[in-house]
């Protein structure tokens, strides 16, 4: 294709919407809604489902559960109420002569429904069907009527357009009805789709069967008549797995290059010298696991290759991740350098900081923490010891990105969390050193579909083995109302010797009033329900020393109820707590529910993690509960989570560097993003994409910015 043709290209598709015949600047302006300016736009927004009217279906064959479409006449008509919670309601009763089902609106104006449904009326409706016993419904459905003496056969060759085929359903907007959407997709697709080049390499669209993107578009919008409806609602059709492969193709094709160029960078070569790493092991009150061997082995080999290590480490609560991140660190400064942990929050950092420099101490060795509020005098002094070299491990925020932030010799950077920093956080940290080696720690586990978008230029190691004796956590939902029968069995526990957190939510940690809540909590709990136990309180408010002072309280039995803000999400490993009451449990998300309940069952004793309700809880509140109840498998939990609350929310922030994709999905199309991703690694790897231009450009237009692609060549 000669650069003119692309240009040309490059201009049909960028034509606004207003230029489509018959949309004017209202139209548009609905359209703008739904994110949709040109023609690229719109072949790019796919219909959300389909409706098979190739032919009609008699009532008694409807199936439950589906969208169908059926014509019938109105045998009655009129607003009802539910019989529980007396909701008004209006109701049409609808046969054909094999059957009846009855049609309902829950929002409506009566006076424009009465003059609309009248018995005897005939018309077509569309809906999907549910079912309630032996009952049949269908809530909303699309309603077009038929004219008193017409026949059906005349009314479905009236508009071709809509009956006699398989049609798209598309997203609409408030003024966008249905109709005036299918014939304005209609056009574009029929105008422009031809104009949209396929640019994957020809080997791989044979090897993989997929279809040119033109024609890809126009199956996936207007579907033949030999299309499987099956297919269509599985999102299992040709042309959509063409498009899918095209965006995932091009996406792991930049994270390989961008993996190359790590590999193809110099680093520091470390040598196992095992001065610190051997005396932790020694000192250490458990054995590790095989699977902290394996990862750690995996480790040791990138520090010591001449290139810099990009590694993500990724387990289950409780795994075992921090010994290994802490033995890493002890590799660097075995050989001199220093080493930076990052982590979100003050709170995460402050734990990391807790436990660092304990076992730092221990081995002569210094730690340091770096907030963002602190004093100045206080702040110089770490900068300046970190700029000297007399810090071996500094601990902190985006604090530790920040400029004025000098190291003698960083080796090392952790990051924990990944998912809430892009890849330019990763960036700066490497930039505070001579490519320092790059550790990533994520706690919550991530479903590997997800791992390989997020984290495709990493190299993965998954800690998949718990620490022996490890027990399973019953966990049981219970309402405000069974408050008296929780409190029961956590005396018990109690009185068996064990020790119970409670565990209050934490919106903000500035929140007054989540504070408060802990803070009255706890003087309740001491006062009226409690008062033979100690209580012991932990807040976001509390200085570092402060916390440690009462986590230790609490490690050595001298606190038997740790009331707490969310503060005690990792860090703290005390085998003899047994209860993990959660307060308000439908405000945490399901990782920090997860995060939670990781903190009991880590002695021989069995323990019980109890989720208390609001009496106000939401449905997606409900479902979360109710995975933390099923399962302890964090990523099941976490896919869990993904399929309630989506990518975007699932990783918290737009900074989270997943990319905006505009028709894959990686739920559902992980097998092939599987596929894309090893073709993709293999083909930067060949004479051919050297030699091609074209890929190059449509690499860099597509992704050039998003991953920080300086020079692709």
């Amino acid at each position: 294709m000669t650069q003119a043709t692309k240009d040309q290209f490059r201009q049909h598709l960028s034509t606004p919407v207003v230029h489509l015949k018959g949309v004017g600047p209202r139209l548009a302006e609905k359209l703008a809604k739904l994110d949709i300016h040109t023609v690229e736009d719109l072949l790019y927004t796919l219909p959300n489902r389909y409706e098979d009217r190739r032919e009609f279906r008699k009532i008694a064959h409807l199936r439950d559960g589906i969208h169908e479409v059926f014509c019938g006449e109105i045998l009655a008509c009129g607003e009802s109420t539910t019989s529980r919670r007396r909701r008004r309601l209006f109701e049409v009763v609808v046969s054909d002569g094999t059957g009846q089902i009855a049609l309902k609106w829950f929002h409506y104006r009566k006076d424009w429904m009465t003059k609309r449904f009248t018995v005897g009326r005939r018309a077509v409706f569309t809906g999907e069907v549910k079912r309630y016993g032996a009952l049949r419904e269908i809530h909303h459905p699309d309603v077009e009527f038929l004219a008193p003496d017409q026949s059906l056969a005349d009314y479905q060759s009236s508009d071709p357009l809509a009956f006699g085929r398989i049609l798209p359903v598309y997203p609409l907007t408030e003024g966008l009805s249905q109709y005036a959407a299918r014939k304005i997709w209609k056009q574009a697709v029929d105008q422009f789709a031809q104009f949209v080049p396929s640019h994957l390499p020809g080997h791989l669209v044979k090897k993989r069967g997929l279809l040119p993107l033109a024609e890809a578009l126009q199956e996936v919008h207007w579907p033949s008549n030999t299309a499987s409806m099956e297919q269509l609602e599985k999102k299992q059709m040709p042309g959509l797995r063409s498009l899918v492969y095209d965006e995932f193709f091009f996406l792991e094709l930049g994270l390989a290059l961008k993996r190359r160029g790590i590999v193809l960078e110099p680093g520091i070569k470390f040598d196992v010298t095992h001065k610190y790493t051997r005396p932790l092991a020694a000192s250490l009150p458990f054995r590790m696991t095989n699977a902290q061997r394996r990862v750690l082995g995996e480790i040791k080999q990138d520090l010591m290759s001449a290139h810099p290590m990009n590694r993500l480490i990724q387990g289950d609560v409780g795994c075992g991740k921090t010994i290994v991140a802490l033995m890493t660190a002890l590799v660097a400064i075995e050989n001199e350098t220093q080493v930076a942990v990052v982590a979100p929050t003050e709170i995460l950092a402050e734990q990391h900081y807790l436990q660092f420099h304990r076992w730092l101490e221990q081995l002569g060795l210094r730690a340091a923490l770096l907030r963002g509020k602190m004093p100045a005098a206080e702040k110089r002094q770490i900068l300046e010891d970190l700029g000297a070299g007399d810090v071996n491990l500094v601990v902190g925020t985006h604090a530790v990105l920040q400029e004025g932030v000098a190291f003698k010799m960083l080796g090392l950077g952790i990051i924990d969390e990944q998912h809430r920093f892009g890849v330019r956080q990763r960036a700066v940290l490497r930039e505070k050193g001579t490519n320092p080696h790059i550790l990533v720690m994520t706690a919550t586990p991530i479903p590997r579909t997800l791992s390989l978008t997020l984290y495709g230029d990493l190299a993965l190691s998954v800690i998949d083995e718990m620490p022996p004796g490890r027990m399973p956590v019953d966990t049981r939902i219970a309402s405000d109302a069974q408050r008296g029968k929780v409190y029961s069995r956590i005396r018990q526990e109690i009185e068996k010797g064990h020790q119970v957190y409670v565990v209050y939510p934490l919106v903000e940690e500035s929140e007054k009033s989540d504070l408060l809540a802990a803070t009255e909590g706890a003087e309740q709990l001491k006062n009226e329900i409690f008062p033979e136990s100690v209580v012991g309180l932990l807040h976001g408010r509390m200085k570092p020393a402060e916390k440690e002072a009462v986590m230790t309280r609490f490690k050595n039995r001298k606190i038997d109820i740790l009331v707490s803000t969310t503060v005690i999400e990792v860090g703290i490993d005390v085998p003899n707590a047994t209860v993990m009451l959660v307060e308000h449990a439908e405000r945490f998300g399901l990782a920090q529910l997860h995060q939670l309940r990781g903190r009991v069952g880590r002695g021989r004793a069995e323990s019980l993690c109890i989720l208390l309700k609001s009496y106000i809880c939401s449905e997606d509140g409900e479902k979360r509960l109710e995975v933390m109840r099923s399962t302890n498998d964090g990523f099941r939990i976490a896919e869990a989570d993904l399929e309630i609350r989506g990518p975007g929310e699932f990783l918290g922030t737009r900074q989270s560097g997943l990319p905006d994709f505009r028709i894959a999905n990686i739920l559902r199309d992980g097998r092939t993003l599987e596929e894309a991703r090893q073709d993709a690694f293999d083909y930067a790897d060949s004479d051919e994409f050297k030699d091609s231009e074209v890929i190059r450009e449509v690499l860099k237009e597509r992704w050039g910015n998003r991953l920080e692609l300086a020079s692709i060549g």
